[in-house]
């Protein structure tokens, strides 16, 4: 399983829909970064994805984006590869 980094603040739904869907997926356990805590981690966010929403998620290096990226990914079947190669 490769190692799953997610960008994510409190009080963000897509953020919450986004681990369920990971999770529904057998990911039990990501790195959660949450930027609303830490103003550092979210310039570095802006910086490597070029994006200002959460969330943003990796699967291992590969940026998908965000909750409407992975769901896109999860009903065309191509979430269950990448996240197993």
């Amino acid at each position: 399983m490769q190692q799953v980094t997610i960008y994510t603040k409190e009080t963000c739904p897509y953020c919450v829909m986004a681990k369920n869907l990971l999770k529904s997926k057998g990911v039990n356990e990501f790195k959660e970064i949450r930027v609303d805590l830490d103003p550092v981690q979210k310039d570095k966010m802006i910086e490597i994805t070029g994006r200002m929403t959460v969330p943003q998620i990796f699967i291992g290096d590969t940026h998908v984006g965000g909750f409407d990226d992975l769901s896109a990914l999860n009903k065309d079947g191509k979430l269950d590869q990448l996240l197993t190669n």
